[in-house]
């Protein structure tokens, strides 16, 4: 029989202190500043999560970006929008490069700033004062100048829909010059300023006719500038024709109080319109949102929009591969996940909590692999059964309804332990804001202790986790068999993939982020 001391001594040899504690008051393993990035790229909202501040969110990754190489900085800032689509984090980004460098930044500034929100968060972020000045700088305006004059009269007027800074705030800061008679007169018609009305753009001067009355024909703009004239049913028929596969998602439940749904051809069109794959691809919604919408759908939405979106829900989650061999996925149902995903925001705090991505990611992972073991967790184990065949949105429904408590991370390799499990995945969902259980041998934390146990009898095994909040610590550090990846896009299943597939960096995540080109 083994000599149980001999054996914890040799286990303190062989796992690193968890230097710091985390912002539950846990032992953890600190990110550097590129991890930290690669995590907010994929997490970070800037508003207050379950465990800090959006000004100490803030903090934490200003620094991140200050300490990191400016071309690191700037391939982030790319990779945020274009596959972690978010809004503020690369906005951020781009604005240190323009305190850090201004070269890189007018690299990359047309792919990050890819429209209207984007062009206003960048401007926004820049004049706080948060990254040391309060004025743009002549490169900086330059390029929202040069943004400014390659969009059509269309996406501009689709982008002064917003506000604090609106379209106009922006134009009034960078003094674009007019290519000619027309724009000049658009800019001054956006700027509340005196126009000469024939002069300006077609579809500006279908909206004012349309606002005065003066026609029925809807304009095709976002209907958000067609609210301040009462609206009847045909002009909800129009809108619903009309919408992007994003705003029909968005408003399902409005065209049914408006009787969008009452009109077969325009039922037709709307289901039509969510099942187009080019329309769902150019709509880029998170599964997250596709399950969201679904769970506060109207009933008196038709069946068929219904299963169409369950429809959408499904193909959004086969991206997930089937991983080889034995698969156990960890679900964090603490009190924490019970936080807003995206953070909270005065009169902006979205519906959807951390239970619900990381139930759905499980339920993801389930579908495409029938024989792995969903174990939900808080301060332990919680029993409960899957069934693989269910669709992907009723086992998420039923993982979210679990009871929460604390958090323990290491408590799910511990009961894999205790049964002398062997498997070749363990994939974690979490926070990873372990409190409970945190201290393990030799100054390391009881994930990373449990974990070197599950080694011993499993060597080629592999632990993925899944963060899905932007902390600055974890439990168990990056390494050959640890791959932290972060988010709630459906980015997260490529990475799966790549683990799949054995195409495994030290540092995946940032690996990814490194290979992108600017």
């Amino acid at each position: 029989m083994a000599n149980k001391n001999l054996f914890q001594s040799l286990l303190g040899y062989l796992l690193p202190k968890a230097p710091t504690t985390n912002e539950a008051g846990g032992q953890a393993y600190v990110r550097t500043n590129e991890q930290l990035l690669a995590q907010f790229a994929a997490t970070g909202c800037l508003r207050d999560t379950f465990y800090v501040d959006a000004n100490k969110q803030l903090k934490e990754l200003m620094g991140a970006a200050f300490g990191a190489d400016p071309v690191f900085v700037a391939k982030t800032a790319v990779f945020a929008r274009e596959q972690g689509l978010m809004k503020d984090t690369p906005a951020l980004l781009c604005a240190v490069l323009a305190f850090r460098d201004q070269a890189l930044l007018a690299r990359v500034f047309d792919r990050v700033c890819d429209n209207g929100k984007m062009v206003r968060n960048f401007v926004q972020i820049v004049r706080s004062g948060q990254i040391g000045r309060k004025s743009l700088g002549t490169a900086p305006k330059r390029l929202v100048q040069k943004w400014l004059a390659s969009r059509t009269d269309e996406q501009l007027l689709a982008a002064s829909v917003g506000n604090a800074p609106s379209l106009a705030d922006v134009v009034k800061m960078v003094h674009p010059k007019p290519a000619d008679r027309t724009r000049s007169n658009f800019f001054g018609y956006l700027l509340g300023k005196s126009h000469e009305a024939a002069q300006l753009p077609a579809i500006a001067q279908q909206l004012e006719a349309f606002r005065r009355g003066e026609t029925a024909t809807v304009p095709n703009v976002p209907f958000q500038l067609l609210t301040s004239k009462n609206l009847d049913r045909s002009h909800w028929l129009a809108i619903a024709k009309n919408a992007s596969w994003t705003t029909v998602r968005m408003n399902l439940n409005t065209f049914l109080r408006h009787g969008v749904f009452d009109d077969h051809k325009a039922t037709e069109h709307v289901l039509a319109t969510l099942r187009d794959r080019s329309s769902i691809q150019r709509g880029a919604a998170f599964p997250y949102q596709i399950m969201t919408t679904l769970k506060f759908l109207d009933p008196g939405v038709p069946r068929e929009i219904r299963a169409a979106l369950h429809d959408v829900l499904e193909t959004s989650v086969a991206r997930v591969p089937s991983l080889p061999g034995k698969v156990f996925v960890a679900v964090d149902v603490s009190g924490s996940m019970q936080a807003p995903v995206t953070g909270r925001s005065r009169g902006n705090t979205t519906v959807v909590k951390c239970i619900d991505v990381a139930a759905l990611f499980a339920a993801a992972i389930l579908r495409q692999n029938p024989n792995a073991e969903l174990i939900p967790f808080h301060d332990d184990v919680v029993r409960f059964a899957a069934k693989a065949r269910d669709p992907v949105f009723r086992t998420a429904e039923r993982l979210a309804a679990l009871p929460s408590g604390g958090t323990d991370c290491s408590k799910v390799l511990a009961h894999l332990n205790a049964r002398g499990a062997r498997g070749d995945f363990v994939v974690y969902v979490s926070d990873n804001q372990s409190w409970l259980g945190t201290r393990g041998v030799a100054g390391a934390t009881g994930m990373q202790t449990e974990w070197q146990r599950f080694k011993v009898n499993n060597r080629a095994a592999k632990l993925v986790c899944i963060d899905i909040q932007p902390y600055a610590t974890v439990q168990a550090p990056e390494g050959d068999d640890v791959i932290h990846v972060g988010g709630f896009s459906d980015q997260v299943f490529e990475v799966l993939r790549a683990v799949a597939d054995g195409g495994l960096a030290p540092d995946l995540w940032v690996d990814r982020i490194q290979k992108i080109a600017v």
